[in-house]
């Protein structure tokens, strides 16, 4: 695994918190709209989300070159302003076209 890679297993743990989250979002919404209704909730929406090793690894992947990507972006501003540092103001200023990029 190469030294700057992200964790695969951190990784996991923000998509597992993202899931639950639009898990419950989901259920309330669902409970509003079918509050008549009664049963057991049968179907794939009940079931956990999760993702396999290799799934992980590619997405550790696409969020290094991501990051990767930002940090020169942001670094050739600065540049191009006479700065040494990289600020907010220059990752603000490349966020729009590098999501487009993305």
């Amino acid at each position: 695994m190469e030294e700057n890679a992200f964790d695969p297993e951190l990784i996991r743990e923000i998509f597992r918190i993202v899931w639950q989250r639009r898990a419950s979002e989901r259920e309330k919404n669902q409970l509003s709209q079918n509050e008549a209704e009664a049963g057991a909730n049968t179907s794939k929406k009940g079931r956990l989300t999760s993702a396999n090793a290799n799934a992980l690894k590619l997405s550790c992947e696409l969020l290094r070159l991501f990051v990767k990507e930002a940090i020169q972006r942001a670094a050739t501003i600065a540049e191009a302003e006479g700065s040494l540092k990289i600020e907010a103001t220059h990752l603000e200023r490349i966020l729009p076209q590098l999501l487009l990029d993305f």
